[in-house]
């Protein structure tokens, strides 16, 4: 398939990632910044999407024992727009990490550098997300 930064049918990201698949965390990635490089999005605004991405990402696959869906999509407005979609209806709260803790800080990394974030509840699940403006 042929790519075409102006066409917003090419600015469209989507992967699915079984229960579980650590890994695939790290591809997800990669995809993500060769997609947003294609795009023309700005590096440091890739770095950050990346960072986020990778939270949403991982703490789909650890807190709920189940696959995830992943969507990024760059709209012509060029805000970029990430979900994550899990099979669990437990909404992600924030948690209190300790100083020398390796993990928990996640969501307060969302809450920090994305523009906008939310979690929408499903019939199936829920979708967390995060906005950015690539402009």
């Amino acid at each position: 398939m042929a790519h075409q930064p102006g066409c917003a049918l090419h600015r469209r990201l989507h992967a699915s990632l079984d229960a579980a698949d650590l890994p695939a965390v790290a591809a997800v990635r990669r995809r993500l910044r060769t997609a947003l490089e294609h795009w023309g999005v700005p590096p440091e605004l890739a770095d950050t999407a990346e960072l986020l991405a990778s939270e949403l990402v991982t703490n789909a696959l650890v807190h709920t024992g189940r696959g995830a869906v992943f969507d990024a999509v760059l709209t012509e407005a060029s805000r970029l727009r990430v979900e994550v979609q899990d099979g669990a209806a437990q909404v992600p709260t924030r948690r209190v990490a300790a100083e020398t803790a390796t993990s928990g800080r996640g969501l307060l990394l969302v809450e920090a550098l994305a523009d906008d974030w939310g979690v929408q509840l499903r019939a199936d699940g829920k979708t967390t997300w995060f906005e950015l403006s690539a402009a």
